[in-house]
């Protein structure tokens, strides 16, 4: 984290920081999320050049363990934390690198993030965007990792309540699966793409412990219907969902940012109250294609293969994609 622990500081700069610069994307925004790095993604989303980075490449915060495995080390151990300004408003950021171990939670990397979320109780940003590219946790940092997801996940609880939005956002080639699911569960609002993936286990792990009669993780499609983007919103798992850019990432947060629920004891139980329903309802359901089908989507096989603007009007139609619970 910075050495400043003025709250000013941590969002400003510091004292030799000029005014913030018009709030602007940068030229970048119409790359792709899926295919973009960490900082990419960080540099497209926020206002062009305002993101300072906590614990930069030069400070060299590596894992202490992966050596002792003979596995190689990344110098940000796999997540950018920093500040920026996202249409002129200051906002805190972490960016998780899908392309290191799967962007897996380990000790430094959930350091990283935990910190963030810690100094953001402090200095009270406009908002916390968590940008997740994660399988879950670091099997050789186990113990670390758990123990970061659990911290994690009470930091943004302790953040909501002080009404701080924290918004995740999920598109990137590991998905937000394991510790990094719940982390993105706990999360005020979700933004996903169609490549984005949100689950606890992952396809690999269930077939594992029940067999590919139960789920087949080599079936891409099912995978897909079942975890992917266009699921998740449908259901109400995600509260936007974008189009593959970073144009389309940074206006889903702006929007979810602005509609941010309270976290109260109202929004709790209307969660809770939300997913009892659904269990109720969809329990029994075999595919994905069933719960469209009860949903009330006109022609659920046509979901996967649905441009956004048709898949945005089917979302529209859906009642259950829409709530004031999280």
């Amino acid at each position: 984290m910075p050495a400043s622990t003025d709250p000013d500081a941590v969002l400003s700069g510091g004292d030799e920081a000029g005014p913030p610069p018009p709030a602007r994307a940068t030229a970048r925004t119409g790359m792709s999320w899926y295919e973009a790095s960490a900082r990419q993604r960080v540099a497209a989303l926020c206002d062009a050049g305002t993101f300072a980075e906590f614990l930069g490449p030069t400070e060299r915060r590596t894992s202490p363990h992966l050596p002792l495995f003979d596995l190689p080390r990344a110098f940000d151990d796999g997540i950018v934390v920093g500040r920026a300004r996202l249409d002129g408003k200051p906002v805190l950021v972490a960016a998780q690198e899908g392309r290191f171990m799967g962007g897996a939670f380990g000790e430094v990397h959930g350091a990283k993030l935990i910190g963030l979320l810690r100094a953001a109780l402090q200095v009270r940003p406009a908002a916390v965007l968590i940008l997740f590219d994660t399988g879950g946790v670091r099997l050789q940092e186990a113990n670390a990792g758990e123990t970061a997801i659990a911290e994690a996940m009470r930091a943004i609880a302790a953040l909501r309540a002080a009404g701080v939005p924290v918004i995740g956002l999920v598109g990137g080639r590991a998905g937000a699966y394991g510790g990094g699911g719940l982390i993105a569960g706990t999360c005020a609002r979700l933004a996903v793409s169609e490549s984005g993936r949100i689950s606890v286990s992952g396809p690999e792990v269930i077939e594992t412990n029940r067999g590919a009669e139960e789920f087949d993780s080599r079936d891409r499609a099912l995978v897909w219907r079942t975890m992917g983007g266009k699921h998740r919103r449908l259901i109400g798992g995600a509260d936007a969902f974008c189009d593959d850019t970073a144009a389309g990432f940074r206006a889903a947060a702006l929007d979810l940012i602005a509609r941010a629920p309270a976290f109260d004891l109202a929004t709790l139980e209307a969660e809770q109250a939300r997913l009892a329903a659904r269990i109720a309802r969809f329990g029994d359901c075999r595919d994905a294609a069933e719960i469209w089908a009860r949903l009330g989507v006109n022609d659920p096989d046509a979901v996967p293969a649905m441009e956004a603007a048709a898949f945005a009007e089917t979302v529209a139609r859906v009642e259950e994609a829409h709530h004031d619970a999280r």
